[in-house]
């Protein structure tokens, strides 16, 4: 079975995110990873690999940041209204 390099992975990981401006629980559900795995690997690792990319992602998650209160506020509406 093949399997991609720590730094493959990571590159991948910073242009679904971008591409997407998904979660990083949305990609790792994605990619059948754990979210402390890619939280690992596109804000750690991915910023000595590909600095331009990290600079994408991490403004990805600082968006992502601003709004997840509103998120928890629908996910919360949707649990008790109903679908």
């Amino acid at each position: 079975m093949y399997t991609r390099s720590i730094d493959e992975r990571c590159v991948i990981l910073g242009k679904y995110l971008v591409d997407n401006k998904t979660t990083i629980r949305a990609a790792a559900k994605k990619f059948c990873i754990s979210k402390s795995t890619v939280h690992k690997d596109v804000t750690q690792n991915l910023r000595r690999i590909d600095t331009k990319l990290y600079d994408a992602v991490k403004a990805v998650l600082d968006v992502n940041k601003m709004e997840r209160h509103i998120r928890g506020g629908e996910a919360t509406r949707r649990k008790y209204v109903g679908h």
